[in-house]
């Protein structure tokens, strides 16, 4: 059946590329000017009047033809695509392979370690898996095909970061999150994870001081290794085609830290989410959106914490990253549980109905639900304009605790476990067994 998308300009080389990845080529595709959102109906229809500014054409008769023209040959033969690649380059000098790995967008555009045969196989040694065995799935947007990828690939990835053996479980079990790292949504997101359990120690991770910065191999690798496995294996992060964020985020380059379980004063991350103190896992967050910060919780740290709260996005919750000091101080405030702060954030996080459902994303991620009735979001949707409604549910902001006790400082930064497929999923979303890979 004869069929037209349309997409804005902006996308063009994203909406050819995914036809084509997924087989059909000549997918009629119409396109009008970006952008969408603040014009006027004349405006807009100008749009449609107009000329398509990818195709060279009137935007109706490319609409118009395409819906009238009868499918042709190419049209109904698709195409295939052959997906294996050489496991081996040809022997060159460093200094080209480098060139050559980047010219190829495999890296970061930061050096690598080369994944020579040796270290590879070095690199398997920290887990009992096969060479083979397959770890998961990934790909760079819902909209296009998974690629499946075994050990061997992640722990290519892991050599090129400079990561140790010790580190690959953990690796390991970040690429098996189905989270990838480089997502292609406009929104610039990242990947964030947080390791839990004995394994912190056993490899040094850093949950003190400079946790969130480039202070410890074992942080900056693992993160790094998650972003590199997540565009080589996903099938490629490439600005414009499979990676459209309009701003982008630091935080791609490497975003892995341990939770402070000696110094806080609640039940670890993991333990909270159903796994055993013994466990090691890793919490796998979307996030990278917005960081905001505070030092103290002082006398007006209610109402520090409300204007924070507001200014988080409505559809993404934030993970509240505590220093012990502040953790403590929230303890003395009446805070003996996790749980009573969780609810308190719940319940404070607060804006008005209007303010709520005018937000770009509230409108598409989450409107589809409130329309099909499902709660709480049904309810919000017929809330009054000026009323007051809670952003978030419990299972969309996460407590840890990081930091190395200098100050009593917090953070709110965007990260909302997901399971690879929805942000509105069940809980344990996101968060992978270490153990299952040493």
């Amino acid at each position: 059946m004869p069929t037209v998308a349309v997409h804005t300009e902006t996308f063009a080389r994203l909406a050819r590329s995914a036809a084509r990845v997924k087989g059909m080529p000549g997918t009629r595709q119409a396109f009008v000017p970006q952008p969408l959102i603040g014009l006027t109906p004349d405006e807009l229809f100008g749009y449609i009047t107009g000329g398509d500014p990818v195709n060279g054409r009137p935007f109706m008769q490319e609409v118009i033809e395409g819906l009238t023209r009868p499918l042709d040959q190419t049209d109904q033969k698709g195409v295939s695509f052959d997906r294996s690649a050489p496991r081996l380059l040809e022997p060159e000098t460093d200094e080209n392979l480098q060139q050559l790995f980047m010219d190829n967008g495999w890296t970061d555009f930061m050096p690598i370690v080369l994944p020579t045969e040796e270290r590879v196989e070095a690199m398997l040694a920290g887990t009992s898996r096969r060479p083979d065995e397959l770890v998961g799935r990934l790909r760079p947007t819902l909209y296009r095909e998974f690629w499946e990828f075994n050990v061997e690939k992640v722990a290519v990835n892991a050599v090129m970061a400079g990561a140790r053996p010790e580190y690959l479980p953990v690796i390991l079990a970040m690429a098996a999150s189905g989270v990838t790292a480089r997502q292609s949504s406009t929104t610039s997101l990242a990947a964030i994870t947080l390791v839990n359990g004995p394994i912190r120690n056993e490899i040094g991770m850093n949950s003190g001081i400079g946790a969130f910065g480039p202070y410890n191999h074992a942080n900056v690798t693992i993160g790094r290794a998650h972003g590199l496995l997540s565009q080589n294996l996903q099938g490629g992060s490439i600005p414009g085609e499979t990676y459209m964020g309009s701003q982008g985020t630091a935080y791609t380059f490497s975003a892995a830290y341990a939770e402070n379980e000696e110094r806080s004063p609640w039940e670890p991350f993991h333990v909270q989410h159903g796994f055993k103190p013994t466990d090691s896992t890793v919490s796998v967050f979307t996030g990278g959106w917005y960081t905001q910060w505070g030092t103290g919780i002082r006398e007006e740290w209610e109402e520090k914490f409300r204007t924070s709260l507001r200014a988080c996005e409505p559809w993404l919750g934030p993970m509240l990253a505590l220093d012990p000091l502040a953790a403590q101080e929230l303890v003395k405030r009446g805070f003996d549980t996790k749980e009573k702060l969780l609810d308190w954030l719940v319940d404070n996080a607060r804006m008005t109905a209007r303010e709520f459902w005018d937000n770009q994303w509230s409108q598409t991620a989450l409107r589809p639900f409130a329309v099909l009735g499902e709660e709480p979001y049904a309810s919000m949707l017929k809330a009054d304009p000026d009323e007051l409604i809670k952003m978030y549910r419990p299972e969309d902001i996460a407590i840890t605790v990081i930091g190395g006790e200098t100050t009593p400082t917090w953070n709110m930064l965007c990260a909302t476990l997901e399971n690879g497929t929805t942000l509105v999923d069940a809980v344990n979303r996101g968060i992978a067994s270490v153990d299952e890979w040493r």
